[in-house]
């Protein structure tokens, strides 16, 4: 069943980052770390590593870039939940973590996990200097101001704009508010192999905007305690989402036409992408 292969998946990249984290110093900002990076899907962690399995990628380079890829999303999740962004108090069914700790610890802790995986990218079971360099770079710009950065900088500013955004600008800023981290995590796998990410990216792309709109479907009429977080905030915020522009019942089915999507471009790699296809289902079937 795909939930226990995600479950596994997720153990096996917790497992990677709890052996990385046991070199650290026992102090607050290490704890914070810790419990940042526990429970959640593991979703990113999971595409790393399916798309190492299709490429015949080793265990132990898979594992790195998928705790890599998991560090950055726990660190983004940290500085998104801040006063100064979301302002959230809740993730996971938990408190948050500037509210479990403080601002500056939590802050910290995601400048820590952003380090930790470039750190983990470095290392010389990745397979050599060319592939840890080109998954290196790759994710610092699919997490930087090109990045996932600008895409949090387009979403902050569309809350203020006096003229709502449209289809494209919409799109656009999903794309790397959510889509660069799953591009990243899709393409990994082919990266670490020396191999053509061109078909996992076409995945990539439609999976993440899929997933966004879920989220956003999630917001209006999913349960909290099932998703672990307050939902309700986006209209609240004037946040600019597809579910807002179309509405619940075209944005369920513009979600269903991206997972059609995103199975499709998976089809050079024929039933061997079997789990990337449930992961696809499971995108837009979630209840959290």
């Amino acid at each position: 069943m795909f939930a226990e292969r995600l479950d596994a998946a997720g153990a096996r990249t917790q497992r990677a980052l709890s052996v990385a984290m046991a070199e650290f110093a026992e102090q607050p900002v290490t704890h914070a770390m810790r419990y940042a990076v526990a429970g959640g899907k593991g979703l990113r962690g999971f595409l790393v590593l399916e798309g190492a399995r299709l490429h015949g990628v080793a265990e132990a380079p898979a594992s790195l870039a998928a705790a890599a890829i998991e560090a950055v999303h726990a660190y983004s999740l940290i500085h998104d939940d801040l006063p100064a962004m979301d302002d959230d108090d809740l993730r996971r069914g938990q408190p948050t973590v500037h509210v479990k700790w403080d601002e500056a610890t939590a802050i910290l802790a995601g400048d820590a996990l952003q380090a930790l995986a470039f750190d983990l990218l470095s290392r010389p079971e990745i397979g050599g200097p060319e592939i840890s360099v080109a998954l290196v770079q790759s994710l610092a710009r699919a997490a930087g101001a090109d990045g996932m950065v600008l895409g949090q900088a387009l979403d902050i500013a569309a809350e203020a704009a006096e003229t709502p955004l449209d289809m494209a600008a919409i799109e656009a800023l999903q794309a790397k508010k959510t889509g660069a981290l799953f591009d990243w995590a899709a393409c990994a796998g082919p990266r670490l192999a020396g191999a053509d990410p061109s078909a996992m990216a076409g995945y990539a792309r439609a999976l993440g905007l899929a997933f966004q709109i879920a989220d956003d479907i999630l917001d209006v009429e999913g349960d909290e305690a099932a998703a672990g977080k307050r939902l309700g905030k986006d209209a609240e915020a004037g946040k600019a989402t597809v579910v807002g522009l179309l509405g619940l019942h075209e944005a369920k089915a513009y979600a269903d036409r991206l997972i059609d999507a995103a199975i499709s471009a998976l089809a050079p790699y024929g039933e061997e992408a079997e789990a990337l296809h449930e992961a696809a289902r499971f995108v837009i079937a979630r209840k959290a």
